[in-house]
């Protein structure tokens, strides 16, 4: 098996501190996300509709078995992560949907992070109370 040759994509996609390694090839629609269900990985109906709005857009629901590998951060980090390493997935399938894509935002990288601590803070810019006297 290890020899054998699909016509399968892999991609990766990021998102704060979240990597997915999307893996997509041709079937019936079945997701895999660590080895679960996509429903019972990600429960929030607001992931799942995000996570399929690029197989939406490129008008492909259901021609693809989609197995996702997905650690760091939280659910919504890795839900945008799934997104972004799907529409690269897509985009090596079919060239001609990366205008629609790219209009919709979903092939950039959404570079935000989590700011550091400062010293002499309790978090990032929040200051201690300040008294007078």
């Amino acid at each position: 098996m290890a020899g054998e040759v699909t016509n399968q994509i892999q991609t990766v996609g990021r998102r704060k501190t979240s990597v997915a390694r999307v893996l997509l090839r041709p079937g019936k629609g079945e997701w895999s996300v660590n080895g679960r269900t996509m429903q019972d990985y990600f429960p929030r109906p607001t992931h799942q509709i995000r996570i399929e709005e690029p197989l939406k857009v490129a008008g492909l629901t259901g021609e693809f078995d989609i197995m996702v590998r997905v650690r760091g951060g939280g659910l919504t980090g890795q839900s945008d992560a799934v997104r972004m390493g799907l529409s690269r997935a897509l985009v090596q399938h079919d060239e001609e949907l990366r205008a629609p894509l790219r209009d919709k935002g979903m092939m950039t990288r959404d570079a935000r992070q989590v700011e550091r601590k400062k010293p002499g803070r309790p978090k990032a810019r929040k200051r201690f109370q300040f008294s007078k006297r």
